[in-house]
């Protein structure tokens, strides 16, 4: 069966509330044996937790009190969204995604983050109530934008794709009716990983480029744009294992982070409406509109591609150029930034830029 067809399955079990729709015919004794590899390596313990890095990006474009406030950012996820294995701020996701903001909006970026390490797409129910309704239920204003980053515990811990697709879109409905865009960075491929051999690789490769496949379907019909996360660190791992990723060969280093909010922040830009390029077809770049299964399956094997609904069930297929933007650590802010999700101050959102 082809991935977009089996996409357009999963999808379609997940909105009608369809059972645990299997990826593919090994998958199940393949997850279980993937799961001892990865317990033997004891991936992701051993590691700190991720450094804090809410507050304020950008303060040096703050205007008059009369201009606009600050765009708001919220990020939601797994441990990738939350910067796990490295060790300043600024080299998390979150942080290198608000300063790039910041940069190409000219405009200063409050960044929320409440993704968790070792979430699954189960979570989001949690991390939505916690970014619209604030720490203990303050009243704070919704985000302007939202991305999340999610899908690989959901493969190596053998939920049920539909279950995981349904999670993911139920929380980017309520994102959308709060009025937020949001960008969703899909399951990376699992096949790229150092500690997962053939034939495991093979499987893991499979099933996590059908799950991010189906979670483009899903998402993209509800206004959200995604951004193929596929095998983006895959090349440069090969060439530079030390720098893309971290000691336990599974998280990325801070290099490897930098690389996937360059593939991310094209795409949260546009969202916005302030990245240069418009939404309009570049051939010379090989993008295309086609029907939404058959561009979700095509960005699921091509890292870096952007996906965003087009008319009816088209959808653009995008190469946006990527712009590096240094990260910084975020200025002074209200001690409420500071508190996001945790409710304790946060000592990296208040001790000023680097």
């Amino acid at each position: 069966m082809s991935r977009a067809r089996t996409a357009r399955r999963i999808a379609a079990g997940a909105a009608y509330g369809g059972g645990g729709l299997g990826l593919v015919g090994a998958a199940t004794v393949g997850l279980v044996l993937a799961e001892v590899q990865f317990a033997k390596r004891t991936v992701g313990t051993g590691l700190p937790d991720p450094p804090r890095a809410d507050g304020l990006y950008g303060s040096e474009f703050a205007g008059p009190e009369m201009s606009p406030g600050p765009l708001r950012l919220g990020m939601l996820g797994d441990s990738t969204a939350a910067g796990l294995g490295v060790r300043r701020a600024r080299q998390t996701p979150a942080a290198l995604l608000a300063s790039g903001l910041a940069a190409v909006a000219e405009r200063p970026v409050e960044m929320r983050n409440v993704a968790l390490s070792g979430a699954m797409s189960d979570d989001l129910d949690r991390q939505v109530a916690l970014l619209l309704d604030g720490p203990e239920g303050q009243d704070v204003p919704p985000p302007d934008v939202c991305v999340i980053m999610i899908g690989a515990n959901d493969v190596t811990r053998r939920m049920p794709p539909t279950h995981s697709v349904r999670c993911l879109t139920s929380a980017v409905r309520r994102l959308r009716l709060a009025g937020a865009e949001v960008v969703v960075g899909t399951c990376p491929d699992l096949g790229t990983i150092e500690p997962v051999y053939q034939p495991l690789r093979w499987v893991a490769r499979r099933v996590s480029r059908q799950l991010a496949a189906a979670q483009t379907i899903g998402v993209v019909a509800l206004g959200a744009r995604t951004v193929s996360m596929g095998d983006l660190l895959g090349p440069e791992f090969a060439a530079n294992p030390r720098e893309m990723f971290g000691p336990d060969a599974y998280h990325p280093s801070a290099e490897g982070y930098a690389t996937a909010a360059m593939a991310v922040l094209p795409t949260l830009c546009a969202a916005l409406g302030v990245w240069p390029e418009s939404d309009r077809l570049d051939v010379s770049r090989d993008e295309d509109m086609l029907p939404v299964a058959k561009a979700a399956s095509a960005a699921a094997g091509e890292a870096g591609t952007e996906v965003t609904a087009a008319r009816g069930p088209w959808a653009l297929l995008k190469h946006r150029r990527r712009r590096r933007v240094p990260g910084e650590e975020p200025a002074p802010a209200a001690r409420a930034a500071g508190t996001a999700a945790t409710g304790t101050p946060n000592p990296e959102a208040v001790s000023g830029p680097a």
